[in-house]
């Protein structure tokens, strides 16, 4: 069961639910991960459409470290995202929507 209100959603592997969310911690990896020049250079990269496939995935590999999972980017290479990329790139938007959105 996710809890959208703490940025959380739901993504299957293989079959098996885990929760993704972008704590400040996996936004750092994530940032490292992409080159990205602090937050507003993340945001910068999606609002101009430069985000690729490569992202996609590090954008789900930062949000299931952020829910919890111990792996990496190398261990989603063999596993089967439930929905395909389709699925895995509406998990990554709604990921980071759930993290850059203003409290009410």
């Amino acid at each position: 069961m996710t809890n959208p209100m703490r940025g959380e959603v739901a993504l299957a592997l293989d079959g098996q639910p885990h929760v993704a969310r972008l704590t400040l911690g996996a936004l750092a990896e994530l940032e490292a991960e992409l080159g990205a020049t602090g937050l507003s250079g993340l945001v910068a990269r999606i609002d101009e459409g430069a985000f690729g496939s490569r992202d996609i995935l590090m954008v789900i590999v930062a949000g299931l470290r952020g829910g919890g999972w111990r792996g990496s980017a190398e261990n989603l290479v063999s596993v089967q995202i439930d929905g395909g990329p389709l699925e895995a790139a509406r998990v990554a938007a709604r990921l980071l929507a759930l993290a850059f959105r203003v409290p009410e």
